[in-house]
């Protein structure tokens, strides 16, 4: 894998992580438009690995006043407001840990070249934003039931080409929550599942016995403070947006890049 290659997937994982466009999606048409496969299959896990880190790494350091804050309601031992939140957070994310571990391999194989599928992707979360963007009543805080919702919009996400910022944030929005909260809960909701992920493909790496030396780490690196940096500044960036009620904008990209990914994919197919 190339440096120059590495920092600008890296770049795409960062953006895209937070911005409501698909970080899947963008992944695979930036692999696409590269030409670049990443390299074997342990360059390409261990790479995913990487950039991932980076990205929870940004949202940690974004919101550590709230996480901090969290961690010492949690460990008062009481049923407080802090408990009650990290406890939402806890059930919005089963249904993605249930179909990330029972759809495995199905949703491995929709990651192998699916332009078409990305491009579909990408219009139903430009239709979710652009509803979101007009929802009037947000006001209220994430409930029991919203967390459950939100948590099955975020296991949808798990397709390439549908936001999972986007998703939740947006199905956060059209349920009534504040805007700003949707944000903080969609972020951090988020967090507990990449390192999840993370450990997962760590072990899969050890059990391949995968050998770090034989892997460039220059890209490695390069992917790493591309994707972080880019994050930090998407994070800050993307609260700001949902605060202001602009989602609208993201939705007309995601119309446009979808069109264009379908014609691509029938194009070239």
């Amino acid at each position: 894998m190339e440096t120059l290659d590495a920092l600008i997937l890296g770049a795409i994982q960062g953006l895209t992580e937070f911005l409501p466009v698909s970080s899947s999606g963008h992944i695979e048409l930036g692999k696409a438009v590269l030409g670049t496969d990443i390299g074997n299959k342990e360059e390409n896990l261990l790479f995913t690995v990487i950039v991932h880190f980076a990205t929870a790494l940004s949202t940690i350091i974004v919101f550590r006043k709230d996480i901090i804050e969290l961690l010492k309601g949690i460990f008062s031992f009481q049923w407080n407001q802090e408990t009650q939140f990290a406890s939402k957070i806890v059930l919005s994310m089963i249904p993605a840990v249930i179909v990330g571990l029972l759809f495995q391999k199905q949703l491995e194989a929709l990651f192998e070249g699916q332009i078409i599928l990305v491009g579909f992707m990408l219009i139903i979360t430009g239709l979710l934003l652009f509803l979101a963007g007009r929802a009037k009543k947000t006001g209220k805080d994430v409930t029991w039931k919203d967390a459950i919702i939100i948590g099955l919009s975020q296991a949808i996400a798990m397709l390439p080409g549908v936001s999972r910022s986007g998703a939740t944030i947006s199905t956060s929005v059209l349920l009534g929550n504040d805007r700003a909260k949707a944000a903080r809960f969609s972020f951090l909701m988020v967090v507990p599942l990449i390192f999840g992920k993370i450990a997962k493909d760590g072990l899969d790496i050890i059990k391949g016995d995968v050998v770090i030396d034989t892997v460039s780490t220059t890209p490695l690196i390069a992917g790493f403070l591309s994707a972080f940096i880019i994050g930090l500044l998407a994070c800050t960036w993307m609260i700001s947006l949902v605060r202001k009620a602009k989602l609208h904008y993201f939705s007309y990209y995601c119309f446009a890049v979808g069109v264009i990914a379908i014609v691509a994919g029938v194009m070239y197919s």
